[in-house]
């Protein structure tokens, strides 16, 4: 699971869809087609905003071409449930119920990444700000950008900040994220791009040096030849001078990694069963939530946690909008999420192989988290 929840910005029948594999895309600023520039809602101040003379303007650059995510989604059922095993991405959890379902997980005693992560950026945030020396923070799967604050407040007293920039799937919590930053921190140009990571990563052109963050764990949902795609992909749109933070969950005993995955509450639960909603909704599919049963397990050869549907029964689901019929087994798993866990040592093979030098690393006060910063090499 990622780390930052994302409301949804559009109608039942297309969920969105936070990116997760990259492909390659021309290096270097991209201004991506359609975009525009969108000056903030006038209303009335809100208590934490500071007053100033002038608003800066918000900024919104677009890289999804219209009817992506539906596409993109008709895709991944088609392929994924006619596998064998079947699998569907874990991009797909995330609708209005799912990052509900979703902030209510962050909020269990088993799951730790959150509070060890936070943590990490309270005791370290002054420490990356003075390393990276950025005028421009990019946060990659930026949601409602909470973790945030700890860098660009580091950033403000380093005397560095100029810009922020949010990059999300999300368009609607994309921008209610950075204008909520706007109103925080007065002079701050904030330019919000709606990017998917699999298609369209882009990053804008800014002045001066760039710190691009990719927070709460995210990576682990790569498999490994994705996550080598993703990080050439980064390096190659970064120029001498930017660094990377990346966060990465760290290996652990296997029994508390499969309670933060598989809790008491059964919250985890009901959350894995909801992307099957998302497909009845989205797609017209027949799926019975309460035919299937979570499975969480640690794959020790692999290092990552696996979230799976078990079927309870032989069973027919159809799915009109794609015109598929999708037979399950009895006791048939069908997986909607990898996990991937990490060691200094590997981030920092996996970093150097796409062209980064870490420079710094950090972990929370038991070691279950972990921080790096990268510049290119």
């Amino acid at each position: 699971m990622r780390d930052v929840p994302r409301p949804s910005d559009r109608p039942a029948e297309t969920p969105q869809a936070p990116g997760r594999t990259p492909h390659t895309a021309p290096p270097g600023p991209l201004r991506c087609p359609g975009a525009e520039d969108q000056p903030s809602e006038a209303s009335a101040p809100p208590a934490r905003r500071p007053a100033r003379k002038a608003d800066v303007a918000l900024r919104v650059e677009r890289c999804l071409p219209d009817g992506f995510l539906a596409e993109a989604l008709r895709a991944d059922a088609r392929a994924g449930l006619s596998a064998t095993p079947k699998v569907l991405p874990p991009k797909w959890f995330y609708d209005e119920c799912g990052s509900e379902l979703f902030e209510k997980i962050t909020r269990l005693d088993e799951y730790y990444p959150t509070r060890a992560e936070r943590s990490i950026l309270r005791a370290a945030a002054g420490q990356i700000a003075a390393a990276a020396r950025a005028e421009t923070l990019v946060e990659l799967g930026a949601g409602a950008a909470d973790k945030t604050r700890l860098l660009l407040d580091a950033m403000a007293a380093e005397g560095t900040l100029a810009s922020f920039v949010p990059v999300d799937v999300s368009e609607a919590a994309l921008i209610e994220a950075a204008r909520r930053v706007d109103g925080e921190y007065p002079g701050l140009a904030v330019t919000a791009v709606v990017s998917d990571f699999e298609e369209h990563l882009g990053l804008p052109s800014a002045s001066g040096a760039r710190l691009v963050a990719f927070l709460g764990g995210t990576i682990g949902n790569l498999l490994p030849g994705q996550r080598a795609a993703f990080l050439a992909s980064l390096r190659s749109r970064l120029r001498p001078g930017d660094s990377f933070l990346l966060g990465t969950d760290l290996v652990k005993d296997p029994a508390v990694l499969v309670a933060a995955y598989d809790d008491a509450a059964g919250v985890t639960a009901a959350f894995n069963k909801n992307i099957l909603s998302v497909l009845n909704a989205a797609l017209g599919a027949d799926f019975d939530p309460d035919a299937f049963e979570h499975v969480a397990l640690w794959d020790a050869r692999q290092e990552w946690i696996e979230m799976r549907l078990r079927s309870l029964q032989d069973q027919i689901v159809t799915v009109p909008a794609i015109d598929l019929v999708v037979p399950f087994a009895e006791g048939e798993e069908m997986r909607t999420e990898v996990s991937a866990k990490f060691r200094s040592a590997g981030v920092a093979a996996e970093l150097a192989a796409a062209g980064f030098s870490m420079t710094e690393w950090w972990t929370d006060d038991r070691g279950r988290f972990g921080l790096s910063l990268s510049v290119p090499a």
